[in-house]
């Protein structure tokens, strides 16, 4: 077994500072390494004592000689017990004395040598340049790079042995123009291409191509083929032509067969029908019996159904006589033993006339008890559709209530009443946000909202009014669009009548996701509506409740308007 350069360590082998690993060169060259041919006479202390050829990754023992790595791994591997002996002086060799000789490997390195390849090859190189000659030597022996061929030739000829004379080289089919190996494309070509023409098995005059086989048959002239009166009785197998002028000119034979057969049809289906008619009769009269016999059986099953009724009863009634009896002969004893037996008995009358009055009460109890089941079933399942209808009744007001307040011009009035109450929520942390109807820009335009802060959001909380405009999930918003990028304004009115209204006004953010469609993978979000966009300092309470020439706050109600620049917008 071979050794690897990094199996250094261990019994019998060199230290790891003791060893050196071999250059590519040293490596690639084992093969021929007794077989080099140097152009001047190889000196004696380049020659390995062990395997007699040149020094490949010389290593120098204490003795001074020089070996192969493999050689003298191989000496101190193969003596684990002893130390082995240098083969020229018999000088004892010690793994810790062996060393890498670089000067030794540098000066073999640069020794020049002929091709392996001559006399073909003329070329001379140093020994660490040979294995870089051999990768473009035009002599060097190569065996074919087709898949199945063994072939061996030189550089020089391996092209034209791959591009002219290999057995194994791809072609492609005269017929079907496939791609095959050479020594299959002959034997593909005669017995199974679909496209080379044969002639026709049947023995007819026409050449077919292979894939037209099956269609032909159904057409060949040659092809044995029978009467198609044979399921009436014509039993002619002839070639096809045959057959066919035996069809035409036997058409009266045929006919009489077909007459023949569908009289014998007619025979059959009277047959089937008569005995049709006796099952169908038999059918009904079991239909009678089965009939007869529910009638008689389902007042059988009434009357059973009545007995157990009945004996359950009386079994329950038994069991609570039995108990009654048992309490009442207690009572019985403890009467006699204090009054006498006269007493008892005019108690024990007393206690029956109770229990037969306790008797009929406990059974109208439980028949009421029954009848408020049924009531409690049926009120729980009126009550649960009046939920249903409750649900549904809310949710067709809060459509109404939308479409009636929406718009399609791309405006909103929002009237927002108890500004002061909803402002002091908001300072509390109790719902701060409102949001007005929703509003569009058109027909089949963007579908919007308002949205306002009273007591302020973010940088305007409790100092500022905050406004804002968000767009939401529209029925036309794969016809419109996007992202949106219409101009929008919001207004506080005036309500003095000065039209002193305060307005600020934005331009949308191609690149800000609150103006991509809603719900698309570009919005972040798959939500009915998107980030809110506008102003968190829109105005100052101050401004608002104490403006100079304007009211905006009156009756406790503030009018926001938004406004939507729909100039741009066609109408779908």
């Amino acid at each position: 077994m071979a050794t690897k350069e990094s199996d250094l360590s261990g019994s019998g082998g060199l230290s790891r500072q003791n060893s050196g690993v071999a250059g590519p060169w040293e490596s690639d060259l084992t093969a021929v390494q007794h077989s080099l041919k140097f152009v001047k006479k190889l000196e004696e202390h380049y020659v390995c004592p062990t395997c007699k050829g040149v020094v490949l990754n010389p290593h120098q023992t204490g003795c001074g000689h020089i070996f192969c790595y493999r050689c003298i791994q191989g000496l101190l591997e193969n003596s684990p017990a002893t130390t082995p002996a240098c083969p020229l002086d018999r000088g004892l060799i010690k793994s810790d004395e062996v060393f890498q000789d670089n000067c030794c490997k540098r000066e073999i390195s640069n020794l020049d040598v002929y091709c392996t390849n001559s006399p073909n090859c003329s070329h001379r190189m140093t020994l660490c340049r040979l294995q870089e000659h051999l990768q473009t030597c035009q002599f060097e022996s190569l065996q074919c790079s087709n898949a199945g061929c063994s072939e061996i030739m030189q550089r020089k000829d391996l092209q034209e042995h791959l591009r002219i004379s290999c057995s194994y080289r791809m072609e492609p089919c005269h017929y079907c123009k496939h791609p095959y190996t050479c020594c299959q494309l002959e034997d593909h070509e005669r017995h199974s291409c679909p496209e080379v023409e044969i002639k026709c098995p049947n023995k007819c005059s026409q050449m077919i191509k292979r894939c037209m086989l099956e269609d032909h048959a159904n057409q060949c002239p040659e092809v044995q083929t029978d009467c198609v009166f044979k399921k009436y009785g014509c039993f002619v197998r002839e070639r096809r032509a045959q057959v066919q002028v035996h069809e035409e000119t036997a058409l009266n034979d045929h006919i009489l067969l077909v007459l023949g057969s569908n009289t014998k049809l007619e025979t059959q289906m009277a047959i089937l029908q008569q005995e049709v008619l006796l099952r169908h009769k038999e059918l009904q009269e079991r239909s009678r019996q089965v009939s007869g016999l529910e009638k008689e059986v389902r007042p059988l099953a009434q009357q059973v159904s009545r007995c157990d009724n009945t004996l359950s009863a009386v079994q329950r009634s038994l069991e609570e006589q039995r108990d009654h009896i048992s309490s009442v002969q207690l009572q019985l004893v403890e009467l006699s033993s204090v009054f006498g037996p006269g007493v008892a008995r005019e108690e024990l009358g007393q206690i029956r006339a109770s229990l037969d009055a306790l008797r009929q009460q406990v059974s109208v109890t439980e028949g009421l008890k029954d009848h408020l089941g049924e009531l409690k079933e049926t009120y729980m399942r009126h009550s649960r559709l009046l939920s249903i209808h409750t649900a549904q009744l809310e949710c067709n007001e809060k459509h109404f209530r939308e479409l009636e307040s929406t718009s399609y011009d791309g405006k909103l009035i929002w009237k927002l009443r108890d500004y002061r109450k909803r402002k002091e929520a908001g300072s509390q942390g109790q719902g701060p946000c409102l949001s007005s109807a929703p509003f569009h820009t058109g027909r089949s335009g963007y579908k919007m909202a308002a949205r306002a802060y009273l007591n302020g959001d973010g940088a305007g909380r409790d100092t500022h009014l905050s406004l804002y405009v968000v767009l939401m999930r529209g029925d036309f918003d794969p016809l419109l669009p996007w992202p949106f990028r219409q101009p929008v304004s919001l207004s506080v009115l005036d309500q003095s009548g000065t039209n002193n209204h305060l307005t600020m006004s934005f331009k949308p953010d191609p690149e800000n996701t609150s103006f991509h469609r809603p719900g698309s993978a570009a919005a972040t979000s798959n939500a009915p509506t998107n980030v809110a966009s506008g102003f968190q300092c829109f105005a100052s309470h101050a401004q608002l409740e104490t403006p100079k020439n304007a009211i905006y706050v009156r009756d406790d109600t503030l009018f926001v308007k938004v406004k939507v620049d729909t100039s741009g917008l066609e109408d779908l």
